[in-house]
């Protein structure tokens, strides 16, 4: 028996990709094993969203080869769909693209059977792939949150962004399987489901065809509008209403989708948690314009806005690029000015970085790293303000976690979860009780650390 060692770089898309690799080649009989262990096989599902990405994706592709240099190195996904150069790389023995690893087993045997000198490729050119490539997880490995992958690809063609041209447009999960895939989760166990993919919110988009025709009105073409919200949302509904399922979460969402009606829909599901991720990347028109984002910073207010109207102080969470070409120090005041007065729960905060193949990459106005870095300490110390602020406004509240890990703090054991917002909570375990997977309703009554609230022990 072989053993394989497997390690991801990169989305949540990705992660549920090799968790899905993992299962089938452990249905084939190969050992997994640590990946700093002395494996046979090493995979490594990459990523190549940025050049840093990139450099990881090779670091990670050098170390499995320099651990052991007999082993057969497989990079599979974005890296190697990214250009024809990663793929020469010569630690790499097999090169898989995106739209094959489902079939990952079955690549590996052949290619074991069949082992020459240099490195084999399987990366098809994934812009000819108009049908989504069904994966999916069969087992439970203990944990309680299962991300769902509903799509792949992307339209968008965001000026700094590669992704487009290696995972594809995009292409839609049937909703038969999805639920199939969610059923067989909840009949194992998971409680919470995260409903994700590369561009959700174009969920639907490629059911609409050149024949439907009711995709016109008044002259307007809806799609990317109107359909896709009717897709995903009746999706939700139906994941929600599978039997055993008590949280649904969203991945992350264009502020174009939400509307008054979406909302309200998303509002009447009970198992919905109130945690969204609206992708913002800048509060400056211009640099949105120079982003190729389709919306106004106004227009992003509003939809918060619209959010917490419906919704009773949702947790709103965001994505912000510092320091894109072009930006003048008053486009990012403008940007920091907007990120207060939206005032979010938490924001990824990412310097830009220049990427190969993107219109950005050629744009005037390239800044400094030692500008970038500045900026982006700027707005991660307004991020911690705004996220204590979010936490701290949770004091006093009844509120209920889903427990997920016994954790060791300050010489005590404690339950670990998170709530429906996705704060951190935890409450001491007292007892032998075992309350992984459970649902715990309990008052917080201050911090255990900085970053996650203390919760009255159930039932107290």
């Amino acid at each position: 028996m072989k053993s394989v060692a497997l390690h991801n770089l990169g989305c949540k898309v990705n992660a549920y990709e090799l968790e899905v690799m993992r299962q089938k080649l452990q249905a084939k009989g190969y050992e997994i094993v640590p990946f700093e262990s002395n494996a046979d096989i090493y995979i490594i599902n990459t990523c190549t969203v940025t050049n840093i990405a990139d450099r990881k994706s090779r670091q990670m592709l050098h170390r499995a080869k320099h651990v052991n240099p007999d082993a057969v190195v497989v990079a599979v996904g974005c890296y190697v769909q990214a250009g024809e150069e990663n793929r020469k790389d010569p630690c790499i023995d097999l090169a898989i693209g995106n739209n094959r690893k489902k079939d990952i087993a079955e690549i590996l045997e052949a290619y074991l059977q069949e082992r020459e000198d240099g490195a084999r490729e399987n990366v098809p050119d994934i812009s000819c792939e108009r049908v989504y490539e069904e994966m999916r997880m069969e087992e439970s490995d203990g944990h309680t949150r299962a991300y769902i992958k509903v799509q792949d690809g992307c339209n968008q063609f965001c000026s700094y962004c590669i992704i487009p041209f290696v995972r594809g447009r995009v292409r839609s999960r049937r909703e038969e399987d999805v639920l199939a895939e969610v059923e067989g989760l909840a009949k194992k166990g998971f409680r919470e489901v995260v409903v994700t993919g590369i561009h959700l919110s174009s969920y639907g988009m490629d059911f609409i065809g050149e024949t439907d025709g009711d995709y016109l009105q008044n002259g307007k073409d809806l799609r990317g509008t109107a359909f896709e919200r009717a897709y995903l949302i009746s999706l939700l509904e139906k994941v929600a209403a599978v039997e055993g399922i008590r949280r649904v979460r969203l991945g992350s969402l264009e502020p174009r989708i939400i509307t008054e009606e979406f909302a309200r829909r998303l509002a009447a599901i009970p198992q919905l948690c109130p945690h969204f991720h609206l992708s913002l990347q800048s509060g400056c028109d211009a640099t949105l314009k120079r982003m190729n984002r389709h919306y106004t910073a106004e227009e992003y207010y509003e939809k918060a806005r619209l959010l917490r109207r419906v919704f009773e102080r949702p947790a709103i969470t965001t994505d912000v690029i510092v320091g894109f070409p072009g930006e003048t120090e008053e486009e990012f005041e403008e940007t920091e000015r907007f990120l207060e007065k939206t005032d979010f729960f938490e924001m990824h905060i990412f310097k830009y970085s220049r990427r190969k193949g993107t219109v950005a990459d050629k744009l005037p106005g390239q800044l400094t790293d030692a500008e970038k870095t500045a900026r982006s300490a700027r707005l991660f110390a307004l991020e911690r303000r705004q996220s204590r602020a979010f936490r701290e406004a949770c004091l006093g509240e009844e509120t209920e976690i889903l427990a997920e890990e016994k954790k060791r703090i300050g010489g005590r054991d404690y339950w670990i979860g998170h709530t429906k917002t996705y704060v951190k909570a935890a409450f001491l375990a007292e007892g032998d009780k075992d309350w992984q997977n459970c649902l715990v309703t309990g008052t917080a009554t201050g911090f255990l650390t900085d970053e996650i609230l203390l919760l009255n022990f159930p039932g107290k």
